[in-house]
């Protein structure tokens, strides 16, 4: 990931549409028509931005950056950085729906 990785991290992203691994290589960056090789999705999207946040105010942490509509599409954002793997998202969620029920347990 451009900037982001050092020797001892794994470089690389993961495709939003089929969750593969897409190895990249320390500044390597995504191009605007590049799509994953398994499932031929694009991969410069909203999607797999590190910028993308839901909460945040055009679904986007970066303040410059404009409105996009298909988040899932590509596109040609300046301010694209790739997310990179998001295995601990879903091991998270799942920690915090145990934690919630137990907390609700009778």
């Amino acid at each position: 990931m451009a900037g982001r990785c050092f020797l001892l991290h794994d470089c690389g992203m993961q495709c939003q549409a089929c969750q593969t691994e897409i190895p990249q290589a320390a500044g390597e960056s995504v191009g605007f028509r590049d799509v994953c090789d398994r499932c031929r999705a694009d991969l410069h999207t909203c999607l797999n931005c590190a910028h993308h946040d839901l909460s945040a105010y055009n679904e986007c942490r970066e303040n410059s950056a404009e409105r996009i509509l298909d988040q899932d599409r590509a596109n040609r954002c300046e301010y694209f950085r790739p997310a990179g793997k998001r295995h601990a998202v879903s091991e998270d969620r799942q920690s915090a729906m145990t934690d919630l029920e137990n907390l609700f347990k009778k």
